[in-house]
């Protein structure tokens, strides 16, 4: 199973020069706690960084800064880590966590935004099959009594 199969299309964007305080209300209104930041060449949404709602607290409201004035480029993490969309999802996982990051853009093969990847997504996935496992091992044995009085 790649990404590209449970990354979330519906992915919540701001642009690097976009202000602190649109970022926590876009934040609050599509109940996320981070917007990829992109940049828009010639149609294409190319993500470049990452801002969470902790980089809003610990970089702008506990140091005072005016959230108006600061703009999402001033506080956004630089370093973006994405992957391609036909990655495979246990690469995806081991990559997040050497990175220690939980949110994975993923991109297509001209680098364009085309979803992301959480490990809330990844949980959600794992506890489907996990449940699913349990199921199999109960429907066995009720076959085993079944079949062997």
């Amino acid at each position: 199973m790649t990404v590209s199969e449970i990354c979330n299309r519906e992915v919540r964007t701001i642009q690097r020069d976009g202000s602190v305080l649109e970022a926590a209300r876009m934040m609050r209104q599509y109940h996320v706690g981070a917007l990829i930041v992109i940049d828009k060449v010639n149609d294409r949404v190319i993500p470049v960084g990452v801002i969470t709602d902790r980089d809003l607290v610990v970089e702008v409201l506990a140091t005072g800064l005016d959230k108006e004035a600061i703009t999402v480029d001033d506080v956004m993490t630089q370093e973006l880590f994405a992957v391609k969309e036909n990655t495979a999802i246990h690469d995806a996982i081991n990559f997040m966590r050497r990175k220690t990051i939980r949110r994975l853009p993923i991109i297509n093969d001209n680098g364009e935004l085309v979803g992301i990847l959480t490990t809330d997504d990844i949980m959600e996935i794992l506890s489907e099959e996990v449940l699913d496992l349990a199921k199999l091992i109960r429907y066995e044995h009720k076959k085993e009594i079944r079949h062997r009085p």
